[in-house]
């Protein structure tokens, strides 16, 4: 139960904990909740159940005995975000589809484990635009065009990390926005592509690899309603749970530019970065990135996929000494990628740092060229140095 909401919030809080993770004020509080609880009964897979009130529907889960898991598992229900955005731990509840992290429990609720083959996987995507300089996977000759608009974007709604720096944390943890299907969130980004005269079409979040299904469907119906040539398709991720299959199917879906975005080499930077505390899931996700990105280059670059890494840098996050292990560990998997330093600045939950100068943007970007990068980026308040 959280604090600081009221008791008519405070009584229907089922401490799904959205509200707690999305204050960038720190504001609410999460409190022991003493009061009785009645039980309700629930249906799982046609099985009748007791399980208490005002839990969700992934807590009842787990209170059977299901387990849910933050990384993709074949035994385990898939969770990543538990913030209501990505869907990822969607199942039908009450024949509608669902996700168990902040839906609540209610008497009578029927809930089916196993979605229907043919199901049409939804998500929550927002903040549709035209972008001037790209992201990520936007080579550095589109950045450096001149064009007013190199690209149109939109952003998946949902994260499994939880960086307190997130400069999208109001689409992150926004569950005001209604789910979409792959096909309409296409359309939308397909309509903006033709009225911002572009090719280039992203999505970035949030992070948009959480929902495969979605993702995947996503693509091709781009690809349907973009069959020309020159059409581009931009998927910019942290790649903390994309596998080499998974990177296969997006291919075959038709991306064709990607971003990593790393969050650092060391476990301890990784875990300052992106807010995730528990150890032995920080080691997964940082060894799987890295893992990925090699995968993605090895495979794929430069004949099918466009490559560029991004890699954060703030002094209070990261050393220049770490900084040039990443340059010389990507020179070791090939020297020839693109890689963006990006400046990270004070947001969301970060207001104890400050903004990189653009001097100490150049300084990293000249440690990244000590190892023989050949194109080395650097994000900066005035606009991209390099290559």
């Amino acid at each position: 139960m959280k604090r600081g909401l009221g008791n008519a919030y405070e009584e229907k809080c089922v401490d799904c904990q959205l509200c707690y993770q999305a204050c960038p004020y720190r504001a609410v509080e999460r409190a022991l909740d003493k009061t009785a609880r009645k039980s309700v009964k629930i249906k799982v897979n046609g099985k009748a159940f007791k399980v208490p009130e005002r839990v969700t529907v992934k807590k009842a889960l787990e209170t059977l005995g299901y387990k849910f898991s933050k990384f993709p598992t074949k035994e385990e229900i898939y969770a990543p975000c538990e913030l209501g955005g990505c869907y990822a731990c969607g199942l039908l509840i009450n024949g509608e589809l669902k996700p168990t992290c902040n839906t609540p429990i209610t008497e009578g609720l029927e809930i089916q484990l196993r979605l229907p083959k043919d199901y049409i996987p939804l998500r929550r995507v927002s903040g549709y635009q035209p972008h001037p300089v790209g992201g990520v996977g936007t080579p550095w000759w589109i950045k450096k065009s001149g064009q007013p608009y190199i690209e149109v974007a939109c952003f998946a709604h949902g994260c499994n990390l939880r960086c307190p720096q997130c400069q999208n944390f109001t689409v992150t943890y926004d569950n005001a926005e209604p789910p979409s299907t792959p096909r309409e969130a296409a359309e939308t980004l397909t309509a903006y592509r033709r009225r911002y005269n572009v090719d280039r079409m992203a999505i970035s979040g949030g992070e948009p690899t959480l929902n495969r299904a979605w993702l995947v469907s996503f693509f091709k119906e781009l690809g349907k309603l973009n069959p020309d040539p020159n059409a581009r398709l931009h998927l910019d991720t942290n790649t903390t749970v994309l596998t080499p299959d998974y990177v296969d199917e997006l291919v075959e879906a038709g991306i064709t530019d990607i971003g990593p975005d790393l969050k650092g080499l060391h476990v301890e930077t990784f875990t300052r970065i992106t807010g995730v505390t528990y150890e032995k899931l920080a080691k997964i996700y940082l060894k799987n990135a890295w893992s990925i990105v090699k995968y993605t280059i090895d495979e794929y670059y430069p004949e099918k996929l466009f490559v560029g890494v991004g890699i954060p840098y703030n002094k209070r996050l990261i050393k220049l000494d770490e900084i040039r292990e990443i340059g010389d560990k990507i020179f070791g998997i090939n020297p020839e990628v693109q890689v963006c330093l990006l400046d990270y600045f004070p947001t969301f939950r970060r207001s104890d740092m400050n903004r990189p100068t653009v001097g100490e943007m150049s300084k990293a970007r000249a440690t990244l060229k000590e190892s023989g990068l050949k194109i080395v980026l650097a994000q900066t308040a005035v606009g991209h140095l390099g290559p």
